[in-house]
């Protein structure tokens, strides 16, 4: 892998930190700030439909910026909105920080994704994606329990300024092994992306992303609480078992663009049946001082397995003009299904039947996507066996 792809990884892990810390703070932010734990949650979902709404409209306002001059653009915006949520001073001004924080989410990992397949050949562009996306999880492993540990012991504002300086690194090291461009970056028509962004098959991969990683963020969102107030552990190992989530994200990474690589239709079934799996195995672990870390641990693999299969198949069904805009929604996507998941959860703990029911619920909105999954997979089979297909296959 070229070592410009590394440069994406360190930016990744800088923007996978601001999504992921808030979760090990949650208990920190509610009891500073005077509110529930479930309206702390919402600055998980307020930050996740921000990427939804920032995505797209950022993509389309920089699309005729180098993409190496917008990748540093959005690390400035990133470092601005950590250095606001490590200064603000009450839930309102919190929640208005996480907002423009999470504006450059989606661009970056959209546009980031299109830069990594562009920098390897075709035969290993899942991979790339992958390793990109490597950063996200290394956030999990090192910046969730690593700002969960900073909350604990320094207060939630000490884990937003080490983001702000984060990004300041992330930004030198863009900067840096990025290469520029070559050729002038003249983006295709507009209408001509919309148009690929508008097929079919797109908006179904979008739906599945969406509902599909929706149930990942439903206990995740909770995931301190779920390990302190069900299943009895005290606050200083969430730490702990929050790098074991962060482990199994790595690995679920890796290897679930491993397998898209090879077999990218059933690595898309398999990975989103799987995480159903887990999540609904876990309802029955909530007390076991011994079972709940180790799947914790699977969840994380489980989860990020489906992230390169899900965001193949929305590049490989946009094509060409499309791509770059379908990336960017992709990662919206992703993103809404947090804010949902996250959404649901805390509902779930206010008004439905409280922390424990979190897994089993998570499970069937996992399930809801790998269905949609199951529906375009057979509008693909159909297509291919058209006769138009049939005799354009024939002619050739």
């Amino acid at each position: 892998m070229p070592l410009a792809l590394y440069a994406l990884t360190a930016g990744s892990f800088g923007i996978g930190c601001a999504e992921f810390v808030i979760m090990g703070l949650l208990l920190q932010v509610a009891s500073d700030l005077h509110v529930s734990i479930a309206a702390a949650g919402m600055l998980i979902s307020v930050y996740a439909f921000g990427v939804f709404l920032g995505a797209p409209v950022l993509t389309v306002a920089t699309r005729y910026m180098p993409r190496k001059a917008v990748l540093i653009a959005l690390m400035v915006i990133y470092t601005v909105g950590n250095l606001l949520c490590a200064l603000a001073p009450n839930y309102e001004i919190l929640m208005v920080a996480r907002v423009i924080t999470s504006l450059t989410h989606g661009t970056f990992f959209g546009v980031g994704a299109v830069v990594a397949t562009g920098l390897v050949a075709e035969d290993r562009k899942a991979s790339a994606i992958s390793v990109m996306f490597a950063g996200l999880t290394l956030a999990t492993l090192l910046g969730m329990p690593a700002g969960a540990w900073l909350g604990l012991h320094f207060g939630w504002r000490a884990t937003f300024w080490a983001m702000a300086a984060i990004g300041l690194v992330s930004m030198a090291v863009i900067a840096a092994l990025v290469p520029r461009s070559r050729e002038a970056h003249v983006p295709a028509p507009l209408a001509e992306e919309l148009r690929g962004i508008a097929r079919p098959q797109v908006a179904l991969g979008l739906v599945m992303t969406m509902l599909g990683f929706a149930g990942v963020f439903v206990v995740v969102a909770y995931v301190q609480p779920l390990l302190v107030q069900i299943g009895g552990f005290s606050e200083a190992a969430v730490s702990p078992v929050l790098l074991l989530f962060g482990g199994g994200m790595i690995v679920g990474n890796l290897v679930g663009g491993k397998l898209a690589d090879r077999w990218p239709t059933p690595a898309l079934v398999g990975t989103l049946l799987a995480l159903a799996a887990v999540l609904g195995a876990m309802s029955f672990v909530l007390h076991s001082p011994v079972a709940m870390p180790v799947f914790v641990g699977l969840l994380g693999i489980a989860a990020f397995a489906t992230v390169s299969p899900l965001q193949l198949r929305v590049l490989r069904k946009a094509e060409g003009a499309g791509q770059n805009l379908a990336s960017s929604f992709n990662i919206a996507f992703f993103n809404l299904g947090n804010a949902f998941g996250a959404w649901l959860g805390g509902m779930t703990i206010d008004h439905g039947p409280g922390l424990a029911a979190l897994p089993w619920i998570a499970a069937v909105v996992t399930l809801s996507g790998l269905g949609v999954a199951l529906v375009a997979l057979r509008l693909d089979a159909r297509a291919v066996s058209s006769p138009a297909v049939v005799a354009a296959a024939a002619c050739r």
